[in-house]
């Protein structure tokens, strides 16, 4: 059964190094929480909000060992007014057989107000 694990972050601001540090440590923590191996993700999909441009986010699952293969694409978030700024989202399709309601949801710095309902920190 292919399942999605969403994640979020945010960094304090418009630098490369802050958005492939922080995309890392966050797509790093939802492979943990959900024991997902590389040859488990069918695609990953980061957005970034607007306000993010100064690198691309997908370069940190280059740096995580056994990732070469998987398929990745950036893509910039909607503009909606008041939404949250410098946020980098993550659409992580991967192959499991967990249920639902068992896939872990990784919400961290800022972003956590994006689903309370789900962050666990």
């Amino acid at each position: 059964m292919i399942r999605g694990i969403r994640g979020a972050t945010t960094v304090e601001e418009n630098s490369n190094q802050l958005i492939v540090e922080n995309t890392k440590k966050l797509v790093e923590q939802m492979v943990d929480e959900n024991d997902v191996q590389p040859e488990d993700i069918a695609s990953v999909l980061i957005s970034v909000t607007s306000d993010l441009n100064a690198g691309f986010p997908a370069k940190a699952l280059r740096l995580i060992d056994g990732w070469t293969y998987v398929p990745v694409m950036c893509m910039k978030e909607i503009e909606v007014p008041g939404s949250l700024e410098k946020c980098i989202r993550v659409m992580m399709s991967v192959n499991t057989d967990k249920d639902q309601k068992s896939v872990s949801h990784v919400y961290q710095n800022n972003a956590i107000v994006l689903r309370p309902d789900l962050s666990r920190s």
